[in-house]
């Protein structure tokens, strides 16, 4: 049985993913802040022998260095780091920036990544698949910038992009295979109201895992399959 293990499983894309792996015969493990709360993945857990639900606060070390003693001896094809915030969405910007707030956006949307991936590297070269899946942002693309705004996210997610690229070279050698994720706009409570929905998002980079290989370490695209600037 293929295995993957997502962090940020409680709701929107992250629910989806883990929806979706679960029906194609999968083992997951879903992880999220706070599972007492996580409602809809604990009833889906429960319909589901296959999902196994984890807490985990990506920027608090105890709980990563909890999850290295759980996972101790399992295999991961594929890890997916989903968790992710996006603080100032709706808010004045430049000339009224809060500082706290930008470094809680870096803690969760670069660091956060970052530290799963370097506590769970070795349940995933353990595996046949052999995936590390960042879910970044067009907004993290240098080349795209066309707007004012959103500097917190753009830069955390620009931040994981080339963090990305470094870790595709360095885990290239141990066989391991890094690919970076725009979901697109997706009807989520960090998305718009008029996206897509996660069943698509999320049903569009399934294919994009299911046909990578090593040759593709460190590309970055879109859910539909188009390839993005970084």
């Amino acid at each position: 049985m293929p295995s993957m293990f997502i962090t940020g499983a409680n709701r929107g894309l992250g629910l989806e993913w883990v929806c979706q792996y679960a029906r194609e015969g999968w083992r997951v493990y879903a992880s999220c802040r706070h599972p007492a709360e996580a409602d809809a993945l604990k009833a889906l857990a429960e319909k589901n022998s296959s999902i196994s639900i984890h807490r985990l606060d990506v920027t608090k070390a105890d709980d990563v260095r909890a999850i290295i003693w759980e996972m101790e001896g399992k295999s991961i094809d594929v890890l997916v780091c989903n968790a992710g915030v996006y603080l100032e969405k709706g808010r004045p910007e430049f000339g009224c920036l809060r500082y706290s707030e930008w470094d809680t956006t870096f803690e969760v949307n670069t660091k956060g990544a970052v530290r799963v991936i370097e506590a769970l590297v070795g349940n995933v070269e353990r595996s046949d698949k052999k995936l590390v899946v960042s879910i970044s942002s067009h907004m993290g693309s240098i080349a795209d910038i066309q707007s004012p705004g959103s500097y917190y996210y753009r830069s955390s997610k620009a931040a994981l992009n080339a963090v990305m690229q470094a870790l595709c070279v360095e885990l290239k050698t141990q066989g391991i295979g890094v690919l970076i994720l725009h979901p697109g706009g997706v009807k989520t409570r960090m998305g718009p109201r008029g996206g897509i929905s996660p069943e698509e998002s999320v049903s569009g980079m399934r294919r994009i895992i299911e046909r990578f290989t090593i040759a593709d370490t460190g590309r970055f695209f879109r859910y539909d399959g188009k390839e993005l600037p970084w």
